[in-house]
C-alpha cells in the first residue's frame, strides 16, 4: 500500500461537533460531552478508512503563536472557546488516541502552520497527504501530494472549488486576502479596499508591485494601495501558512499500528 498521511485539523473538527451537538441536546453537559466524544472518535474512524490512511496525527492549537506577537489585534474579536469545551479537551484528545491517531499539541504554534509544514515535508517526499479542515488557509497549498477535505460538507476543495469561492485562481489567494483582509481573524487588509477591487487587482495584475507601478491603474485604488503598503505586508504575513516549523518528530512515528 502507497503511504498516505491524514492531517486532521483537531479543533477545527471538535468545535463544529461540538456546536452542533450543544444546541441540539436536551441532556446534560456529561451526557452530550460524551455523545460529542464519541462523535469525533467515529469521524477519525472514518477518515481514516476513506483516505486508506497509513500514517495520521491530529492537531491541536498550542498557546499564543507568532502572529499574536506580530500583530496585537489578531483574532482579538473573536469568541473564546466555551469553558465546557475547553475544560473537556482532555477527554477528546483520549477519545482521538484510541482510534490509533497521535494527537499532538506544540507549545506555541498554531495547528494550521503545524499541518501545513507536516504536508509540505510529506508532499517532498511523494508522499500524498489530505488535510481535513474547512480553514480556507490550506487552500494555497493545495498540489498533487496536499489536498484538503471538508469532512461536513463530504467534499474534496479543488481549484475549481477556489474560483467558485473567492473568483481569483489559488495562486492569487495570499494577495487577495492581504488585500482585503479576513473578518474572521481580524486581520486588516489594505484600509478601503474590499473583495471586488481585490479581485480585480489580483486578477488584473501578476503582482501588487505591478499594480502600483501602472500609471493608467485607477487613481483612487492606487492612493489606498500607497498609504496602507504596510499593512498589506504585515496582512501578507498573516494569512501565510509556515512551512518550515521544526516539529521535533519525524513522519516515521505517524504511521498506524
Amino acid at each position: 500500500m502507497n503511504p498516505h498521511l491524514l492531517l486532521i485539523d483537531a479543533l477545527n473538527l471538535i468545535r463544529r461537533i461540538y456546536a452542533v451537538d450543544a444546541n441540539q441536546s436536551h441532556h446534560s453537559d456529561e451526557h452530550m460531552l460524551k455523545a460529542c466524544c464519541a462523535r469525533v472518535a467515529h469521524a477519525c474512524k472514518k477518515l481514516l478508512t476513506t483516505t486508506n490512511a497509513t500514517h495520521a496525527i491530529a492537531v491541536f492549537d498550542g498557546d499564543k503563536s507568532w502572529r499574536y506577537h506580530f500583530y496585537k489585534d489578531y483574532k482579538h474579536s473573536r469568541a473564546p472557546m466555551p469553558e465546557t469545551l475547553k475544560n473537556a479537551l482532555p477527554h477528546f484528545k483520549a477519545a482521538i488516541e484510541e482510534t490509533g491517531i497521535v494527537v499532538f499539541e506544540p507549545t506555541n504554534d498554531e495547528a494550521d502552520d503545524i499541518i501545513a509544514t507536516l504536508a509540505h515535508k510529506a508532499a517532498n517526499k511523494q508522499i500524498n497527504n489530505t488535510i481535513v479542515s474547512t480553514d480556507k488557509g490550506f487552500l494555497p497549498h493545495l498540489n498533487e501530494h496536499i489536498e484538503v477535505y471538508d469532512y461536513f460538507k463530504k467534499q474534496h476543495l479543488n481549484e475549481e472549488h477556489i474560483e467558485e469561492r473567492f473568483a481569483v485562481a489559488q495562486h492569487k489567494l495570499i494577495d487577495f486576502w492581504a488585500l482585503a483582509g479576513d473578518k474572521t481573524n481580524d486581520i486588516p487588509g489594505v484600509k478601503g479596499i474590499g473583495v471586488k477591487s481585490a479581485q480585480q487587482l489580483v486578477n488584473q495584475y501578476s503582482s501588487i508591485e505591478e499594480a502600483l507601478n501602472d500609471e493608467s491603474l485607477n487613481t483612487r485604488l492606487q492612493k489606498k494601495l500607497n498609504e496602507d503598503m504596510d499593512m498589506f505586508v504585515i496582512s501578507k504575513q498573516l494569512v501565510s501558512l509556515r512551512t518550515d516549523i521544526h516539529l521535533g518528530f519525524s513522519l516515521k512515528q505517524l504511521r498506524l499500528n
